[in-house]
């Protein structure tokens, strides 16, 4: 990838204007590959490492980022042995990305696509700690007992499972919903405290993770995240 005045790809990552760009530079605050940068310096936005204030700014154009509204009853994988729906048909044509983590096929909700390895391992990774929210709609009445139960640690057959936070937001009839967050990601690991709690569960939605939430997407819709959003991302996953 050929060279690019360094404010010129600042700009274009989303920064604020050309002129903008370069006070950035001319303060100081603009590094890369760990020497404060000048005015004038070039970069290759596929290899340096280029960071503002100490957090990575991802330049590389060909690094792209979804967020995508799973619905139910799609498997998250690019493609299915047993031909059940996939994620293939919700993607634009021409578009390589791979899915960062999963989503059950029951379960539906946010769901972020990328072709950037690094980030995708970070959001993934326990050590990490990046939130994923889900709000639940659960049969029975939760109780302070229960919601302190989920993050006090609940004991799974795969080991103790936490919630960083729980709590009810609404209740109609004999079902209730519950706004769980979570730090790590094991297999319907949600799903499976709930109903150890005695609150099985009727839908499960993911509406956030990390910094990034789910807003106004309907099931099966996709878009890109913005410059901004990429960037809050690098920062909560400690890059």
């Amino acid at each position: 990838m050929p060279e690019e005045r360094l404010q010129r790809a600042l700009a274009r990552a989303g920064l604020g204007s050309r002129r903008a760009c370069e006070e950035l530079i001319e303060e100081g605050r603009v590094a890369v590959n760990g020497v404060v940068a000048s005015l004038g310096d070039r970069v290759d936005p596929a290899a340096d490492d280029v960071r503002v204030d100490d957090a990575r700014v991802p330049l590389n154009p060909e690094l792209r980022y979804f967020a995508l509204h799973k619905p139910v009853g799609v498997v998250t994988t690019m493609s299915d042995p047993a031909g059940r729906s996939d994620l293939t048909s919700f993607l634009p044509s021409g578009i390589r990305v791979f899915p960062v983590g999963r989503l059950d096929r029951d379960s539906e909700g946010l769901l972020l696509l990328t072709n950037d390895g690094e980030l995708a391992n970070r959001l993934t990774h326990p050590r990490y700690g990046v939130e994923k929210e889900y709000l639940a709609e659960v049969e029975g009445l939760p109780n302070d007992r229960k919601m302190a139960r989920l993050v006090k640690g609940v004991e799974l057959e795969d080991g103790m499972a936490r919630a960083r936070a729980a709590r009810v937001v609404g209740r109609a009839g004999g079902r209730a919903a519950v706004r769980i967050v979570m730090a790590e990601g094991r297999k319907r690991e949600v799903r499976r405290m709930l109903d150890a709690v005695g609150l099985p569960v009727r839908r499960l939605v993911r509406v956030r993770i990390g910094p990034v939430g789910l807003g106004r997407l309907k099931a099966g819709q996709i878009r890109e995240l913005d410059p901004e959003e990429t960037q809050t991302l690098y920062r909560s996953a400690g890059m």
